[in-house]
Parts: C-alpha cells; structure tokens; sequence
C-alpha cells in the first residue's frame, strides 16, 4: 500500500514525465494500437477468412486483451531498468531523496506505483481505442484496466529491485531480449497456449504475463469466472508483494550504505 511519503516520489514522477511524456505515449499507447491495427486487421483478416474465430471470438477481439497485458509489461521492464540506474547511480537521484524525511522503502514503493500508474493510464487510452474498433464485446473489459496495473505492477517490482544491485547495465538488454521478448511471444498473446508444443504449455504458468492475458481476455469477453480470476490476480499480487519484498532490501543497502 502506497504511503504517503511514497505519493510524494510519485509526484515528482509526474513532473518530470510532463516535459517527457511523448516516451510514455510510445511504450504503454502507441506501440500497442499498432500492434493492434497490424495483427487484429491485417493478420487477424486472414485468420478469420481461413479459420472463422480463435477460441470462438474474431482475432481481433482474442488478440486485443493480450496486447494490452503485453504492453503492460513492456511499459514496466524499460520504466524498471535504466531509469532506475539512472536515479541511483548515474544522476543519484534516489540518494538526493533519501536526504529528505524520505526513507528507501518510500523512494522504491513510489517508484513502483509510478510504473504501475503510468501503465494503468495507457491501458485506459488502448482499451478506449480496442473498444472503438469492436475489440471488447464485454461491458466488463473495464476490469482489464486493474488487470494490466496489476501486470505491471508484478514486473516493475522485481527488476526495480534487481536493478538497484546493478553497477552497469551491461545486463539490462539481455533481460528485455532473453525475458521480456520470450514471454510476449509464448504466453498467449498472440495465439493459444494449447498451439504451444506440449511439454512447454505447463511452463506457461510461470509466466506473469500469461497470467495478465488470461484477466484480460476474461475481462473483455466477460468469461472468467470469479474463482479463475481470484487465482490469477493473487498470483501476480504476489510476484509482486515478493518484489517489493526484496526491493524494500536492495534499496536501503544502496541509499543507506
């Protein structure tokens, strides 16, 4: 739960992003409504001329919701990587904070909730345009909006963490293309996990984002049941309470030496 100290490091977050906010409109709105018009329209035109529907919803509206998760999390792994070595040791941002009443656990939890509000509002704007193009036949897609702060929110609080230990970020591109990349491939974005190879389709369940997509298809078909909803936000409440866990840790080693 966000304090209010923690509010404080989200409002100067939002300061900040006023001067750079065309980076904002890029990762979390812009890339995914054209992922949309790409893959709902374009592929999607050709799936539903040779197969009818996916799962018995058009392409469009079955690839919409995992677009949305997925850039959740795209949003989340950059905003969670270098502009945190940014604050703590390029410009020493986090450390002109903590010489403030601000204690670390303040400055990582507003960093966090940051990334998670930032997706929560670009999810807003992409599920507004989804909805114009016919992508959400459910009144209940709204849900989909906590659903994708809650995706974010279950990436941003584990790398925010693993980034405060880095002294470089010679490994911050590995984690976007061995980690990010593999998940927006094989959790369900795109295509059924039942396509997945057998072997791999129990593995999908170690995935964050998997979980995302299936509460956010749920959400904006209206078919997920309340039990199947419950276990999946729970599962990423808590990758992200682990995160937060070990952020509360790397953050105070680093600001407090």
């Amino acid at each position: 739960m966000a304090t209010a100290p923690a509010l404080r490091v989200v409002y100067h977050e939002l300061h900040v992003t006023r001067r750079f906010w065309r980076s904002s409109v890029f990762f979390f709105v812009l890339t995914p409504v054209l992922y949309l018009g790409a893959m709902g329209f374009g592929l999607g035109g050709l799936i539903d001329e040779e197969q009818g529907t996916v799962e018995g919803l058009t392409y469009l509206q079955f690839v919409a919701p995992g677009l949305l998760a997925a850039a959740a999390m795209q949003g989340a792994g950059n905003d969670s990587l270098w502009p945190v070595m940014t604050g703590m040791k390029w410009m020493r941002v986090f450390h002109a904070m903590v010489a403030t009443p601000l204690a670390p656990a303040d400055v990582f939890t507003g960093t966090v909730g940051w990334t998670a509000l930032r997706a929560t509002a670009g999810a807003t704007v992409f599920l507004g345009v989804a909805a114009a193009f016919g992508a959400v036949p459910s009144a209940f897609g709204l849900l989909a909006i906590p659903a994708a702060m809650l995706c974010a929110a279950a990436f941003a609080a584990p790398l925010t963490a693993y980034s405060a230990t880095q002294e470089t970020d010679q490994r911050f591109p590995l984690i976007l293309r061995l980690g990010i990349l593999p998940l927006f491939l094989i959790s369900g974005t795109f295509f059924p996990v039942s396509q997945l190879p057998g072997v791999m389709q129990p593995l999908t369940w170690l995935s964050p984002l998997w979980h995302a997509v299936v509460l956010c298809r749920g959400a904006t078909t209206g078919s997920l049941g309340f039990a199947s909803a419950f276990i999946h936000a729970a599962i990423l409440v808590g990758c992200a309470a682990a995160g937060w866990i070990w952020g509360m840790r790397t953050f105070t080693r680093r600001l407090y030496p």
